[in-house]
């Protein structure tokens, strides 16, 4: 039973919410469906399922539906590497050569019109500069640099694409990297980096080591790569928003590459879920990495993770080289996996100090506020999530339903 007056939360406020991602998202047609759950002291508060999950065959969105996360893969990924480093198997200032020897060599690409006109790194790339996205890997989605290209042109991290776990690291081993380890701040493939880092640790394949390791003793049964023929009608349709504010198709829930196992199991995005397997998730960091009796990190460690490591205490808008380095992410630093926000006044953000998030391509969102124990989860499927400012109007609308001082 929700009880949102018993926890500190306005149900009049909190009806709001509703009404404003009716109006402003699903009568304009802006996006397909929206699912929201907020919770307090691992109690749901509030939650509102709105919309259509298959607009094509006009299937009504629920609460039991399957989505693609995309990089909301990257926080659990992240918590298998910390699972290693607390078990004194790898330290966040190893080397990463240690484990993929073949990057031994790694150089830095240098101005010119070739990708391969390239100088020493300053230093090697460390592991914590993979938790925190200083490696100075890039994505392909970036149009930067030439090295962006090449990694769009070679499908650089795409779990459905021609690459497995072997041949992601020895195409990366040939290309450059776009600055010096620990010199900026670049969203990146890093994260997927981790997931052969946890292959090659832990002696299991990535995907295993999730299953039993986090998924499994979390209860996350509706989490994986791929969509089980038991999932298939659950499986929601992805769109993109058109130049008029409307909807197109991106990806037929009924024909997807989801339904087939990848061949590159994607600890950057590759993961499907459902709002109440990430609410669970969620509620273990919320609770400093315990579950029903399950714990999978120390409080000290996740306090590691939820802190800020950009060097000399930036933000993202000092260090950022690309994306996230607009001025709404002033005071938003990057921990072990995700976003800090360390500074609401510069953020701009009705939040808590030590606040921590981040989201996927799919206009997708969590946050935790460890002051406030909330803990919330926002899923849609609309592709660029920074199309809409959805995610900073939805934190100013779940803290204006909270009343306690």
């Amino acid at each position: 039973m929700i009880r949102p007056q018993a926890l500190g939360f306005s149900p009049a406020r909190l009806a709001r919410i509703d009404r404003f991602l009716e109006e402003k998202y699903l009568a304009s047609g802006r996006l397909p469906f929206v699912h929201l759950q907020v919770t307090r002291g691992g109690e749901r508060v509030h939650e509102t399922v709105q919309g259509l999950a298959d607009r094509e065959r006009g299937r009504a969105a629920t609460r039991e539906d399957v989505h693609r996360i995309y990089s909301m893969t990257k926080p659990i990924t992240s918590l298998a590497f910390m699972m290693l480093v607390e078990e004194g198997k790898v330290a966040l200032d190893d080397p990463v050569s240690r484990f993929i020897p073949e990057w031994k060599d790694l150089a830095v690409f240098s101005a010119g019109t070739g990708p391969y006109l390239t100088t020493p790194p300053a230093r090697p790339m460390q592991m914590v500069d993979l938790l925190r996205h200083t490696s100075g890997l890039t994505y392909g989605f970036q149009t930067r640099t030439n090295v962006d290209a090449a990694y769009r042109k070679l499908k650089i991290a795409d779990a459905h694409g021609p690459l497995d776990m072997p041949g992601f690291v020895d195409t990366l081993a040939r290309l450059p990297l776009e600055f010096s380890p620990g010199e900026a701040w670049n969203y990146s493939v890093s994260t997927d980096v981790l997931g052969v880092l946890v292959e090659r640790i832990s002696g299991q394949r990535f995907q295993d080591f999730l299953a039993e390791r986090i998924l499994a003793p979390l209860g996350m049964t509706e989490t994986g790569f791929s969509v089980r023929a038991d999932q298939a009608k659950r499986f929601s349709a992805c769109y993109a928003p058109t130049p008029e504010g409307g909807l197109t198709l991106q990806d037929d829930p009924v024909t997807s590459a989801y339904h087939q196992t990848p061949r590159f199991h994607s600890g950057g995005g590759g993961l499907v879920s459902t709002a109440d397997d990430y609410m669970k998730f969620c509620r273990m960091l919320v609770n400093q990495g315990e579950l029903n009796g399950h714990r999978l990190i120390a409080p000290a460690t996740l306090r590691l993770m939820a802190s800020n490591h950009l060097p000399g205490g930036q933000d993202l808008t000092m260090l950022s080289r690309s994306l996230f380095s607009e001025a709404t992410n002033a005071g938003v630093g990057f921990g072990l996996g995700f976003a800090v926000t360390f500074d609401p006044v510069r953020a701009m953000l009705t939040s808590s100090p030590g606040e921590y998030y981040w989201g996927g391509a799919a206009s997708t969102a969590f946050w935790i506020d460890p002051v406030k124990d909330i803990a919330v989860v926002f899923l849609t499927q609309l592709m660029g999530s920074s199309t809409y400012p959805i995610r900073r109007e939805l934190r100013t609308l779940v803290y204006a339903a909270l009343m306690e001082p």
